[in-house]
């Protein structure tokens, strides 16, 4: 795990140079920094002030803004000039795809320019061809011709820039040499980030999105080894998220595995929650995220560990029985309940489907352990009984750094338990609990760790208390093992968050989509506003309902598009035709219900 290692357990984030964005400061010894983008036409200038002025008030630090052409981008000049007149001079972000001439004319107008090196100077046509070191260096002079005039004028007026590698919108030239794969997302941040140093240029931010959090973290963790590797003078400031994360508490529990696992390694100093919502509700979920993090205290109980950190590998263990059901080994993740919740759900569990509790806590003839304890952890070496191992309630050591103490250190046969917490606190309000379970339970799934997982944080809440409904906790351990990827039980979703390019109305189109899919249980659905990382970031996807023109709408399956320029009001019938023609489709229960 070299270049990684003091990340494991962080006991200090990361340090980086600062780059300054307008009147505020990005890494160096600045809090995390809370970031979002309006919705609306960049043309429509009133909406535009009064969208960012409302993110300002929720607490926005800086404000993203498409600009597709460079009319969009001229635009950007009103705008900006409209926000000082209220007295609002919130830093401005330019969102550039495709046309190095839009973000050369946006770099008038705004503190910083967003890139994307898939697409700034590529047309992606998913191409397949070899290169040559001479072809390969060549496509490199052609890109630092395209992209050097930006660097220029952008180190001129002294702005800053973010690199931002997306997952979904590789070039055709790094998928040809890396392939889809984090290395690549790595790759080809850095030819840019290489471009822009030889012209002097150092104010700048790395991204590695990708809606699959697995996905992401890879790359994220990659891309600072990577930039240790590169030297001291390589230590720029990070900007994390999860693209693509979608809506209600699918979208925020995805946020919180990718970003909240990161943030918890020490990396990152800038977010952005993206949400198919009103981009106004992603400032609670940001600033929550930030607060958790500042809140907990990883500890450095150990700072070697032979742990591959860039890639997922589940770590093994022997197959037991828990009363009924196998865990470990080879076997699906499972869930575990206390003898309360169980209590609670008897009288309907016929009808909860997949949504079952598996395990009753209280009956699973657990195993406590202290990650810490060296005694224990021998006698568990020596037993040639397999048990079923956790970390008891009260453990002083933060969750993740425990979990991952212990998977190193306990006997690899021997299945683990993960738990979101080990002091439940009945008074906590519910968004915080949420993504507190989220990036606990998903950042360990992420990184192979654990058999099956309990959620207590929820339990004994009181009587007005969200979290007080039956299954709630059921529900959310269900939701983390999906959303990590470590147990598919429903149909899975990736939506973009609105914006300015968006060519339909995505929060209705997701809900209409929604309400007639979510019984497809193993479907992965794409529903993206537009063509920017539609083909690419639905690479996971069976279908893909696209943007393709205003009114229009073009549907893939995998990357293929395979219908075009259907109406928007028969769209969504149309897909459905096209997972029935594929043998997706199945008739959706009439009395499942869940929680």
């Amino acid at each position: 795990m070299a270049g990684y290692d003091h990340y494991w357990f962080a006991t200090e984030r990361r340090v980086t140079r600062e780059v300054r964005v307008g009147g505020i400061g990005i890494g160096g010894g600045n809090p995390i920094r809370l970031q979002s983008m309006i919705t609306c036409d960049t043309m429509d200038t009133a909406a535009c002030i009064r969208q960012t002025l409302d993110l300002v008030a929720a607490g926005c630090e800086l404000v993203r803004i498409t600009a597709p052409t460079v009319k969009d981008a001229r635009n950007l000049e009103a705008i900006k000039a409209g926000l000082l007149a209220r007295r609002c001079d919130v830093p401005l972000v330019a969102d550039i795809h495709f046309k190095p001439e839009a973000a050369l004319e946006a770099a008038n107008w705004v503190e910083k320019v967003r890139v994307n090196p898939g697409n700034f100077a590529d047309s992606k046509k998913f191409a397949t061809r070899e290169y040559s070191n001479a072809e390969y260096d060549a496509e490199i002079g052609r890109i630092r011709k395209r992209f050097g005039p930006l660097v220029e004028k952008c180190k001129a007026r002294g702005i800053a820039m973010r690199i931002g590698t997306n997952h979904g919108s590789l070039s055709d030239r790094i998928m040809n040499r890396y392939g889809d794969t984090p290395l690549g997302m790595v790759e080809s941040a850095l030819e840019f980030a290489r471009l822009a140093r030889e012209q002097g240029y150092h104010d700048f931010v790395f991204s590695m999105k990708a809606s699959n959090p697995k996905v992401m973290i890879a790359a994220y963790r990659l891309l600072v080894a990577r930039l240790e590797a590169e030297g001291p003078d390589w230590n720029y400031p990070i900007h994390l998220g999860v693209t693509e994360a979608g809506d209600g508490e699918d979208g925020r529990i995805k946020s919180a595995i990718g970003i909240g696992s990161l943030l918890h390694d020490g990396i990152g100093d800038t977010i952005r929650v993206s949400l198919t919502e009103d981009s106004i509700h992603e400032i609670p979920v940001a600033r929550a995220l930030v607060a958790a993090i500042e809140r907990s205290n990883p500890q450095n109980p150990e700072s070697k560990i032979d742990r591959d950190a860039f890639s997922y590998r589940r770590r093994p263990s022997a197959t037991i029985r828990a009363g009924d059901v196998a865990l470990g080994g080879e076997e699906t993740m499972r869930v575990v309940v206390r003898q309360q919740t169980f209590d609670q759900l008897a009288h309907k569990l016929d009808r909860m489907g997949d949504y079952q509790p598996e395990i009753v806590l209280e009956q699973a003839n657990l195993l406590e352990i202290d990650p810490r304890d060296s005694d224990a952890l021998v006698a568990a070496q020596n037993t040639a009984e397999v048990r079923f191992v956790t970390i008891p309630d009260g453990c002083d050591l933060d969750v993740i750094s425990a979990y991952r103490l212990l998977a190193a250190r306990l006997d690899a046969r021997h299945p683990i338990l993960l738990k979101d917490v080990f002091a439940p606190d009945a008074s906590a309000d519910f968004l915080p609990a949420l993504l507190r379970a989220a990036t606990n339970l998903g950042s360990l799934l992420c990184d192979g760790i654990g058999d099956a997982v309990l959620v207590q944080s929820l339990t004994g809440a009181g009587p007005h208390h969200p979290a007080n409904a039956p299954g709630q906790s059921l529900r959310l351990a269900y939701n983390i093992l999906q959303a990590a990827g470590a147990r598919i039980f429903k149909t899975d979703y990736v939506a973009c968050p609105s914006c300015g390019r968006t060519l339909f109305d995505l929060q209705s189109t997701t809900a209409r989509i929604k309400a007639v899919t979510a019984h497809l249980k193993g479907v992965r659905l794409a529903i993206m506003g537009c063509i920017v990382n539609g083909p690419g970031e639905m690479a996971d996807a069976d279908f893909g309902y696209v943007g393709g023109a205003p009114g229009k709408v073009n549907l893939y399956v995998g990357r293929q598009a395979v219908k075009f320029n259907i109406p928007e009001a028969e769209a969504v019938d149309r897909l459905l035709d096209l997972i029935r023609e594929h043998g997706k489709w199945v008739d959706a229960p009439r009395d499942a219900v869940a929680g």
